[in-house]
């Protein structure tokens, strides 16, 4: 590091966690960067990213204690789990297989625990039924959660790999509440918080969008005396009707023109719920990606912002009254604060371009976003 530091005027340590960083104001010589900085920047083992429209600034990231062991029991069981419970989803969906299921409360409970000895003791053929909704919908996830821990190696942010969260089909009709990372060190400033914010649902969605024109396209529309509209499942024999985005309309409209009620397939309602989820996502909040990403943007303006979303949201929810739960949870991951808490150095400026992937986050939230999820 001593070999780079020489290339500066002037630099500050900071120490963080398991991260320390370097900022360092380049001497004008070494700017570009100088043959001699590019060559040791080369040899440098760890992080290093630029700041500024001139190149006048240079960060270094490096650890400061070994690499802690992933739990990876933990992380495979999860991910196991995961995988029966969105297969059994997809039989469900598919009419194959029939959930256990009991009134009340503790019915509802004992169903959940008695779904994975009576899924798994089925035939295989029963099991496999549902991986046309399985795959495609894990495959949106994992994506989108790879998307997070790569843009965070790529800073030196230290990343568990990503902690899958099953639940069975008997309490969610997609048998998934997500995945999420653990960062085990700080997000030093609003560039970074910004790029693995976005990094995430924007990787997400373009695997959404070949989900979605694989789903559409074999999807079942319905004659007009069967008196429904509008996109449905069939769930244990229960029908739910859809709502729509901009981009699921579009694609109905491309694959169904004039249709009026569709019966999505087992991979259109995986990449449906997959742009509700990265829809859901980007709403800027709190701690949810969107959050992030508009903190990177705006700074200390996310908070008028996220009231705004909160207020919208609360209208909506005289339509679709989940909306309540959902905003009570974000608040309560992100301890109760609407507003995204403050990087190690909010005050550094996000580069131009990065406004442009916060322009292109915004263009996927009003894609996907969903006003009424479910309709009668």
């Amino acid at each position: 590091m001593d070999q780079i530091t020489a290339c500066f005027s002037t630099w500050r340590i900071l120490r963080t966690g398991s991260r320390e960083i370097v900022e360092g104001v380049v001497r004008p010589a070494h700017r570009g960067p100088s043959p001699e900085l590019a060559r040791r920047l080369a040899a440098w083992p760890h992080t290093h990213y630029w700041v500024g429209p001139d190149r006048a600034e240079l960060v270094l990231v490096h650890p400061t204690r070994p690499h802690p062991g992933e739990p990876w029991p933990l992380l495979g069981a999860l991910l196991a789990l995961t995988v029966v419970c969105t297969l059994g989803a997809g039989a469900t969906l598919a009419g194959s297989y029939v959930a256990p299921a009991h009134g009340g409360f503790l019915g509802l409970v004992s169903g959940a625990l008695a779904f994975l000895p009576d899924f798994l003791t089925g035939p295989p053929r029963l099991m496999l039924s549902g991986w046309t909704f399985a795959l495609p919908l894990l495959g949106i996830l994992l994506v989108h959660e790879l998307g997070h821990y790569f843009a965070a190696r790529r800073y030196g942010i230290d990343a568990s790999p990503p902690f899958f969260l099953p639940i069975p089909p008997t309490l969610s009709p997609i048998g998934s509440l997500g995945a999420f990372l653990k960062l085990r060190s700080p997000v030093v400033d609003r560039r970074q918080l910004l790029d693995v914010g976005a990094a995430g649902p924007l990787a997400g969605f373009v695997v959404a969008l070949g989900v979605l024109a694989w789903g559409y396209s074999t999807s079942t529309p319905l004659p007009a005396w069967f008196g429904f509209q509008g996109a449905y499942v069939e769930v244990g024999g229960t029908i739910y009707g859809l709502g729509d985005s901009l981009l699921t309309h579009f694609f109905q409209e491309w694959f169904h023109p004039d249709e009026r009620a569709i019966r999505l397939s087992l991979p259109a309602f995986a990449g449906w719920a997959g742009a509700l989820i990265t829809g859901l996502n980007l709403l800027p909040l709190s701690q949810l990606d969107g959050g992030h990403i508009a903190y990177g943007l705006a700074g200390r303006r996310q908070a008028p912002l996220a009231i705004l979303t909160v207020a919208a949201l609360l209208y909506l929810a005289k339509f679709w009254p989940a909306w309540l739960v959902w905003v009570g949870l974000t608040l309560l991951v992100g301890g109760g604060r609407w507003a995204h808490p403050s990087v190690v150095c909010p005050e550094r400026a996000i580069p131009r371009s990065r406004r442009l992937v916060g322009l292109l986050a915004a263009v996927v939230l009003a894609l996907t976003f969903v006003p009424v999820p479910f309709r009668p």
